[in-house]
């Protein structure tokens, strides 16, 4: 009971899934790069500046250095970032053992009826095949033959990033990291996705890839 317990408390890492399409693009020597909104709305808000200092961080540490303006970068990095309003899950865990069901009575290791046997009065010894505990049908004690129930929330968490020559428009990169958990802070959900974009980064045209994401600290 206490493992169980424990195990209930643990909040689960999620899996990221990141998706990224790359052509020509170009090593970090002698480009610039700036962060823009891809969502006008989002444009020149404090949450948004929060998350595009994790890209630029990340862009900086594969050799990009940072511009001062939009109009000064050879790169123009769009980022975007959501996560929806969540959907409820129902779970089933724990497991079922007939010696503590109503209907059933207890069974061997092998999984056979164990047998009774019963003495009468005049010493003889008779075996039975009755299919029931001593008790009757057994215990039915819920604190061990039935399952927990549990509902939770599940939210569904993303990030866009796009890449693209400033002086042409022309697109470079193409970037999607999404990924399922019990949380729906983006200040928590948002910097573990741009990180997991940035994994082995630009990675393989085309190919999606599933990527730890380390829990919330609670």
């Amino acid at each position: 009971m206490i493992l169980a317990g424990l195990a209930a408390c643990a909040t689960p890492a999620f899996k990221a899934d990141v998706t990224r399409f790359e052509t020509k693009m170009p090593a970090p020597t002698g480009e610039s790069y700036f962060v823009v909104a891809d969502d006008p709305a989002l444009a020149g808000g404090l949450e948004f500046s929060m998350y595009a200092d994790q890209v630029e961080a990340q862009m900086e540490r594969l050799g990009y250095a940072q511009a001062a303006s939009p109009e000064d970068a050879t790169l123009l990095v769009r980022f975007d970032y959501g996560v929806d309003n969540g959907r409820e899950r129902v779970r089933t865990t724990g497991f079922h053992d007939p010696f503590y069901s109503p209907w059933y009575g207890y069974r061997g290791h092998l999984g056979y009826v164990r047998p009774r046997y019963y003495r009468t009065r005049d010493g003889r010894i008779f075996r039975t095949s009755y299919y029931g505990s001593r008790w009757g049908f057994g215990f039915n004690d819920p604190w061990f033959g039935s399952p927990e129930i549990r509902s939770y929330t599940v939210y569904t968490s993303g990030i866009d990033m796009k890449i693209d020559r400033a002086a042409t428009g022309e697109r470079l990169f193409e970037g999607k990291a999404q990924a399922l958990s019990t949380s729906n802070r983006l200040q928590y959900l948002v910097p573990n996705l741009v990180e997991a974009m940035f994994t082995d980064f630009p990675g393989n045209s085309g190919e999606t890839v599933r990527i730890s994401v380390k829990p919330e600290d609670r």
